[in-house]
């Protein structure tokens, strides 16, 4: 089963962390990701929410919005997609992701179309 991870994280708490071994644990974690086989695609990591512009359509109307949807003390950071099982599996290589320790790790299955229906 395909799981798509979203990282979430608190900017500010991540800018403090100890980047040399930040970046070490990011390089180990997705090495063990290719190593079992579990990675499907790398990680990708986005710039910070400043540089965020949200869209919304109400009424047919378009707002454009600076910055993240929403005001909140975590911000969307990246994702990365894995390939595997179970849901436990995803929620074991989640709890491995560096980030984990600075936000949360959300994980949503991906829709798989089986002889034309979706699930």
């Amino acid at each position: 089963m395909r799981y798509m991870m979203l990282i979430h994280h608190d900017e500010a708490a991540m800018a403090k962390a100890p980047q040399k071994e930040l970046w070490s644990d990011y390089a180990a974690f997705n090495e063990a990701l290719a190593k079992a086989g579990a990675g499907h695609t790398s990680g990708e990591r986005l710039q910070p929410s400043s540089a965020a512009t949200t869209v919304r359509v109400d009424s047919g109307k378009t707002g454009v919005l600076d910055g993240p949807y929403a005001d909140t003390k975590e911000q969307f950071a990246g994702y990365f997609f894995v390939d595997v099982p179970d849901l436990d599996q995803a929620i074991a290589w989640a709890a491995r992701c560096p980030s984990s320790k600075y936000g949360s790790i959300e994980i949503r299955p991906l829709y798989v179309e089986t002889a034309g229906n979706w699930k």
